[in-house]
């Protein structure tokens, strides 16, 4: 099957999304396919493992979840039924924090922090699309994570529907999440994992006599 490019005067809802082949991976945003990137690297998941799991462990017992991609969130513009849906996207990482929001497919509704983990293929969607999408949906919190340069781009919900001037860091430390008091991310043992990924793929460093 072969979808149309971006700015394809036909748009799709989430009923035509379902039907699409396992093997491809897209995301709608108000009714346009874009095509996801291929497979992520092996450093790419082991960075979003090692982020899963020191998110999991501080929300254990409480009543916020975290899932990582892939993972459907249905972003309806109103009450329509979920086939009519026309924005449906997949976050590298998400944490809902509230339970009426999933269901068997998935978030239907913003959720309340974000992390997207950049490539070269997916940075420009990312940046630019999702995070005006993420803006105007309502998602308290949106982390775009650049592992190559080891920083990441904060934003914060000011106002409904309204982000504040976004926040870089270098990804040293531990930085906590303003919208969950309780969860904090500890980049030397994230980035860790990663690295030990790079280097096993990479071989090792050439001996020197």
């Amino acid at each position: 099957m072969s979808l149309p490019q971006p700015k394809t005067p036909h748009r799709f809802t989430y009923a035509d999304y379902l039907t699409w082949p396992e093997g491809e991976r897209w995301e709608l945003i108000d009714g346009v396919a874009y095509a996801m990137a291929p497979a992520p690297t092996r450093v790419h998941q082991k960075l979003l493992l090692a982020l899963a799991r020191q998110v999991a462990d501080a929300l254990e017992g409480g009543r916020c979840e975290v899932y990582i991609a892939p993972f459907d969130v249905r972003l309806p513009k109103g009450e329509e039924t979920d086939e009519a849906v026309d924005t449906v996207v997949q976050p590298d990482l998400v944490v809902i924090c509230d339970p009426a929001k999933l269901d068997d497919r998935g978030c239907r509704g913003a959720p309340d922090w974000i992390v997207e983990v950049l490539s070269s293929f997916s940075a420009r969607h990312d940046l630019i699309r999702k995070r005006a999408l993420y803006e105007r949906v309502g998602v308290r919190e949106v982390w775009f994570v650049h592992p190559v340069d080891e920083v990441a781009t904060l934003y914060r919900q000011e106002a409904p529907g309204r982000f504040g001037p976004p926040e870089i860091i270098e990804l040293a430390g531990v930085t906590m999440v303003a919208c969950l008091s309780q969860v904090g991310i500890d980049w030397a043992k994230a980035l860790g994992r990663a690295h030990d990924a790079s280097i096993a793929a990479d071989g090792p460093p050439p001996r020197q006599d």
